[in-house]
């Protein structure tokens, strides 16, 4: 004998009073729970906010693969916050490195191939199918319309030859406008006036043309989720393998493409400095031009209208061109791009000693503080100088003025960009530069803190004043000072990425199926014959939309409007 589960229930008391225990998931249910929710489009959108709210933080604070000295600075001025914000698992300075920041991105790009395979796989079938069968009463569906041709005299079959004209009619027309149809014929037709007995209704006769179009949305939906995945895949493999420099190069400098000439360099996890492709760029001039005065009005004086970096290219076979870079206008060579991000002048200091002997001969970038190019700079002589007698480092900070001119506080300022009246002041500090300590200084700044001051504001003796191409001596006879040139400088962001194209590319594929997914109406179109019992042959259209589609009743008119001249 058979015996009865145990939660049968057999509609007794008892058996409505029993509780039935649930059956634990298992592991092997709670995978498949996880990967249904993941697999969801609401948790990929989830992820895709979440993504974007988790990349905020790395604008807030400075992250070390961009702005080292930033985080360096951070931690000087706030030692307490710092130990917070760089602790396990904040990571606030290593955002985009983060566990937490990596496993967002993850499972946004399990999520998005979970929800792409199946709809892709269901999307072929769905393309090779026939469209779908004929409704039996179009006159439930959007836009039906229909007409009636009858003749007395017209025996069935003729009747019948007509049906099936008009219908092939419709089906090259609804091909032309790029529908899928099929035609179908049925033995049955359906009631068009009045009721019909079951032996009237049997030798009825119908034939129908189905269509269908609109698969291009669904291919442009998914080309759209299959574009996002490249951008995620080749953004993962690119920051591991990409590289940015910085360069500044005086007019007449030359830089050669190897990571120990770069001013600044950051590059991904995974970059061999030995794929930089060998070539050189000498900075031959630099040109700007300048709103000057007698072409505008006094406010948009000294506006810069064009920027123009000309260069000389030396490739790795050793051939030479000559190329301009402008603004917006990269150089590329080979798999680098060479992008102009900033100018300015780079005076060519001169200092001797006592005796004439040349102990620093440099072109100084000064870095401009307004947009008369009103610029700031640094000189520091480490060695070969001596002060009271003993061996000390001396110290320029200077302000550079392209074109010099009075205030009324009696201080300098520039009047305009370009070299009209130039001036470079000096003031001097003589003692520790602080280069010997071991820990690095930037070049731009000068740390006076173990120095004295000699000339300058806050002190008797002035600012040293030079022009172009004078000698000024140094305080204490420690030797002179010249400014023997000043040509302009340009600054250069030197990129590569070989995940570059392939970003691009799946970044058109999904914003080209964004738009036809967006724009592309999906929709069915029916049009059957039927020969009803009084001999007449009623032709009925109609529609069905598969999504918004506000244009398919007019869509169903136009049809019909074309096909009745064929009547």
């Amino acid at each position: 004998m058979m015996s009865r589960p145990h939660d049968y229930d057999d509609g007794s008391p008892a058996a409505a009073r029993r509780e039935t225990a649930p059956r634990p998931l298992g592991f092997v249910g709670w995978a498949r729970w996880a990967w249904r929710g993941l697999s969801s489009m609401k948790v990929a959108l989830v992820l895709l906010l979440l993504l974007a709210i988790a990349a905020i933080p790395g604008s807030l604070v400075p992250q070390r693969g961009a702005d080292p000295n930033g985080v360096a600075q951070f931690r000087s001025d706030h030692p307490e916050l710092f130990k917070v914000l760089d602790a396990f698992p904040i990571q606030a300075f290593d955002v985009y490195a983060s566990v937490w920041f990596s496993a967002i991105y993850l499972l946004l790009f399990i999520s998005l191939i979970a929800c792409i395979t199946p709809r892709t796989l269901h999307h072929l079938r769905a393309l090779r199918a026939d469209p779908p069968l004929t409704p039996s009463r179009l006159n439930r569906m959007v836009g039906f319309t229909e007409l009636r041709l009858s003749n007395s005299a017209a025996s069935a079959a003729v009747v019948q030859q007509k049906a099936r004209e008009i219908i092939a009619h419709a089906k090259s027309l609804l091909k032309k406008q790029g529908y899928r149809v099929v035609v179908r014929e049925r033995g049955r037709g359906v009631r068009c006036a009045g009721e019909l007995s079951d032996a009237a209704e049997q030798s009825l006769g119908e034939l129908s043309v189905a269509a269908e179009r609109g698969y291009l949305r669904e291919t442009g939906n998914l080309l759209f989720h299959a574009g996002l995945v490249g951008v995620l895949v080749f953004v993962a493999v690119g920051s591991g393998v990409k590289f940015n420099g910085q360069k500044a190069l005086h007019e007449g400098e030359t830089m050669v493409n190897a990571l120990i000439d770069y001013d600044s360099a950051n590059s991904g996890r995974y970059f061999d400095p030995q794929t930089l492709d060998p070539f050189r760029v000498r900075l031959d001039k630099f040109e700007v031009d300048y709103v000057r005065p007698d072409e505008g009005d006094r406010s948009s004086i000294g506006f810069a209208k064009d920027y123009r970096a000309k260069v000389t290219v030396v490739d790795r076979d050793g051939s030479s061109r000559q190329e301009t870079i402008r603004v917006n206008h990269p150089l590329r060579v080979n798999n680098t791009h060479l992008y102009l991000t900033a100018n300015g002048y780079a005076p060519r200091i001169v200092v001797r000693d006592a005796e004439g002997k040349i102990v620093f001969a440099e072109n100084v970038l000064f870095i401009p503080q307004d947009q008369n190019l009103t610029s700031l700079g640094v000189v520091k002589v480490p060695h070969g100088l001596s002060y009271d007698g003993s061996a000390t480092q001396l110290g320029l900070r200077g302000f550079f003025y392209p074109t010099k001119v009075d205030t009324s506080l009696g201080a300098f300022t520039s009047a305009y960009p370009d070299l009209e009246n130039p001036l470079l002041t000096l003031d001097v500090f003589v003692g520790d530069l602080g280069i010997n300590e071991g820990i690095p200084k930037s070049v731009y700044a000068l740390d006076v803190a173990k120095m004295q001051q000699l000339a300058g504001r806050g002190v008797d003796q002035p600012a040293l004043q030079l022009k172009i191409g004078q000698t000024a001596q140094l305080p204490q006879q420690m030797g002179t000072v010249t400014l023997e040139a000043a040509p302009r400088y340009a600054a250069f962001e030197i990129m590569r990425d070989p995940t570059a194209v392939g970003v691009l590319g799946s970044s058109v594929i999904a914003i080209g199926g964004l738009v036809v997914s967006l724009f592309v109406p999906r929709r069915r179109m029916w049009v059957k014959t039927v020969v009803c019992d009084d001999g007449t042959l009623a032709v009925q259209y109609a529609g069905l939309a598969r999504g918004d589609d506000p244009t398919l009743e007019s869509a169903v008119a136009q049809l019909v409007a074309k096909h009745r001249y064929c009547f």
